[in-house]
């Protein structure tokens, strides 16, 4: 497989995958997007139009079924994450899937447990994107006892201004479609993972702030997602994990701000209005927070159809973001989807 051409289907074809997922497979040596399956067959053609895509499919079946295509890109909603997955891999094909990696924890094991009975497949999340910059010096920092012990890490993540009832409805408030993944929570809490590991025990509260909205008939429906949530609870490593995530926050002061306290010093991740993110740090003694002038060589970045393509290619392994990891955050989401029903800390242990 190094030395041939790697022939991809791509299925479901929105946002990401056109903006980023299409260019970046074309990007890469010996790569060819052999077709194209969308929502309607008109959409499909667009996209094979504007990318020169020679196969428009009528159904992902279809895709999958193709003995021509290597490996499948999945860019649909999260409901459609598993069954397609399941089949792709159960068909010969590598697979790069769209996050969230599915509905529930459930799904994403009944996906690592395909993908462990096909070990010579690869098996990609696509990866919290937000950190890449910084996850490196932050991992490296935190190792080489730059904050001590950690005490807590505090992240408020705010998204979006003040609430308002005529936003569109999306999928991402449509339970069918997004399963227990709330807002944009779980790339945040994959980001976090990599610096201080998982969280031990969740205890989760929330609230609809926009109660209602209208679909594209008509119809009013009940936002049974929140757009406002607080989580906290205990790290398996030691420390505390606070987490607030908003769509509703009108002026909050930044849409990043995280902070990890340790008992020798602390950083901070901070994004506010349009300027760009930066990472602060500072220790015992000194006058505050200093940015952190990151070594270029360290400086991660987006490289997720490369990694694809490469660890098909036997060059390398998948990092970002093997189903392992993946199955992690879908574990908590479904804890802090249990611990907002019920009332409860539930543990993760």
């Amino acid at each position: 497989m190094s030395q041939d051409k790697i022939r991809i289907g791509v299925i479901g074809a929105g946002g990401n995958t056109t903006k980023l997922h299409i260019p970046g497979l074309l990007a890469q040596r010996d790569v060819e997007i052999m077709s194209v399956a969308n929502l309607t067959t008109a959409s499909g053609q667009r996209v094979a139009d504007e990318f020169d895509i020679p196969r428009v499919a009528a159904d992902w079946q279809e895709i999958i079924e193709d003995p021509d295509i290597d490996a499948i890109c999945i860019g649909t909603w999260p409901y459609m994450h598993a069954p397609m997955t399941i089949a792709a891999l159960e068909a010969g094909k590598h697979v790069l899937c769209e996050a969230r990696m599915a509905l529930n924890a459930q799904q994403g094991h009944e996906m690592l447990d395909v993908s462990r009975r096909h070990p010579r497949l690869v098996a990609q999340i696509v990866p919290a994107p937000h950190t890449l910059a910084f996850d490196r010096t932050i991992m490296e920092m935190i190792g080489a006892g730059y904050i001590g012990e950690l005490i807590t890490l505090d992240a408020r993540i705010s998204m979006a201004d003040f609430p308002n009832p005529a936003s569109p409805l999306t999928w991402r408030q449509d339970r069918d479609l997004s399963g227990n993944n709330i807002m944009a929570m779980g790339i945040w809490y994959e980001a976090m993972m990599r610096w201080v590991g998982p969280m031990a025990t969740v205890s989760a509260i929330g609230q609809a702030v926009v109660p209602h909205r209208v679909d594209d008939t008509g119809r009013r429906v009940v936002m049974a997602i929140p757009d406002h949530l607080d989580i906290i609870g205990n790290l398996e490593g030691g420390g505390q994990l606070r987490f607030s995530v908003s769509t509703v926050l009108g002026h909050a002061p930044a849409g990043v701000d995280v902070c990890i306290f340790g008992t020798e010093g602390t950083l901070r991740l901070l994004q506010a209005g349009l300027d760009p993110m930066t990472l602060l740090a500072g220790q015992r003694g000194d006058d505050g927070l200093a940015p952190v002038e990151i070594d270029p060589a360290k400086r991660g970045a987006w490289r997720v159809e490369e990694e694809f393509i490469n660890a098909i290619r036997g060059l390398e392994s998948i990092t970002h973001t093997d189903f392992t990891t993946a199955v992690k955050y879908m574990e908590w989401s479904d804890a802090v989807t249990e611990s907002l029903r019920s009332g409860q800390s539930v543990s993760l242990l």
